[in-house]
């Protein structure tokens, strides 16, 4: 068939212009600023009692021992009861489940303000867990949901800041709060996450487009095993929760206190710094997370993590220690919002991922709980320089699950 004789005209973006065309950036969704807001809420108030936690725990007389299984029953409740709060998700859907957890924290944490005996305590913290997972997996499927596929990254990035910020501010309002008595932190973050649910269950889901109010089909466990990025996923988050969690609050501050013989606030001041380099490396790595792919973000987040975490045995002094753990922040900081948006790549907005969403979080407690119990026998036995090696191989040995994965093409 013979050719017309005229020229359709090129679309504007595709002439030859001399410079690059920038393609304009997804807007990120009312709800998910509503979340980022409830999200900020929930951490400044669990920094308010994170400070006074272990004294009231001791103020009923116990030992230090028992005061951390104060600290440790949280986690542990979170890890046990992390498969049901998935199966909560796929029946009831994100939003119901996200305010219920919500204020069963609130209601738990009300209650400890209130305990008369250290084994009432530890019931209410341990109940308390198990809102905060039906909380947390809510809200990954949420994000899940919300973000744009092509801005998946930058709303993680966006998610994890706000949370970071709160844990931050938590502990400095708390350390004030203190003074008027160790029960009244707990008062103060049950108020804040009535809030926080409050926002959530009013303003969630009422502009355009908002997130639809009703469940969705489940995606199987199994269907996202058989997917080489969730797995890379979940081995990588294993690493972070046992390097740089666990690591992070249980042997830094000992290393700095033993070792170094530093004053106690040089520990607080490690660990702040460690935050302060997350969120510097969060101002950008979502946003490349989108543009670049999330294999070379992981890739980038595990090797300077690995480096920073394996030599910090070695440190002469403070300052190196410091330096150290804002490096290891960083890396963290990297690898944090492309895990997220690999599980949220796996997942999709047409499937509900509880079962998925629970795993991913489960792994990164146990990380945080097997690390540290790992690393102080080695400290113990052979010295902090085997235990840091030990959680920066860790974090070595994640890398090669990325293998062999293309860079992702922005959506």
């Amino acid at each position: 068939m013979p050719r017309p004789a005229f020229r359709v005209p090129l679309p504007a973006p595709l002439r030859p212009t001399g410079r690059a065309e920038k393609t304009p950036r997804a807007p990120i969704p009312r709800d998910v600023w509503v979340l980022v807001v409830a999200a900020f809420a929930i951490a400044i108030g669990f920094g308010l009692v994170s400070p006074v936690l272990p004294q009231f725990a001791a103020s009923f007389g116990v030992g230090a021992t028992a005061a951390s299984i104060i600290v440790s029953a949280f986690a542990l409740t979170r890890l046990v009861l992390a498969p049901t709060a998935g199966s909560f998700v796929n029946r009831l859907g994100e939003r119901p489940v996200y305010v219920i957890g919500v204020l069963t924290v609130a209601v738990f944490t009300g209650a400890c303000a209130f305990a008369g005996s250290y084994w009432q305590l530890l019931l209410f913290r341990g109940l308390a867990g198990l809102g905060s997972t039906m909380f947390t997996i809510s809200s990954s499927g949420l994000i899940v949901r919300l973000a744009p596929p092509e801005a998946r990254g930058r709303v993680s990035g966006l998610y994890a800041s706000s949370f970071l910020l709160g844990s931050i501010a938590g502990p400095l309002v708390g350390g004030l709060l203190a003074g008027f008595g160790l029960r009244v932190p707990f008062l103060v973050y049950a108020g804040t996450l009535v809030v926080a649910a409050s926002i959530v269950g009013i303003l969630l889901g009422r502009g355009p487009g908002a997130v639809a109010r009703t469940a969705l089909p489940p995606l199987r466990l199994a269907e996202a095993l058989e997917l080489a990025p969730y797995r890379a996923a979940l081995v990588s988050n294993f690493a972070n929760g046992w390097a740089t969690l666990g690591i992070r609050m249980a042997l830094v501050p000992l290393f700095a206190a033993q070792a170094l013989r530093a004053a106690p606030a040089a520990a607080g001041l490690a660990l702040a710094l460690f935050a302060l380099g997350t969120a510097g490396a969060l101002t950008f790595s979502g946003r490349l997370a989108d543009t670049w792919g999330r294999r070379p973000l992981a890739l980038s987040g595990l090797a300077t993590a690995a480096a920073a975490t394996g030599v910090m045995g070695l440190s002469p002094d403070e300052p190196i220690l410091f330096a150290l753990s804002a490096i290891a922040g960083f890396g963290s900081g990297l690898l944090s919002p492309a895990l997220q948006a690999t599980v949220a790549d796996t997942i999709g907005r047409e499937r509900s991922g509880g079962a998925p969403l629970a795993v991913f979080q489960m792994v990164s407690d146990v990380g945080s709980i097997v690390g540290p119990l790992l690393a102080g026998l080695l400290a113990d036995h052979v010295g902090y320089v085997w235990a840091f090696a030990a959680s920066g191989t860790c974090l070595l040995l994640a890398m090669p699950a990325w293998a062999g994965r293309r860079r992702r093409a922005p959506a």
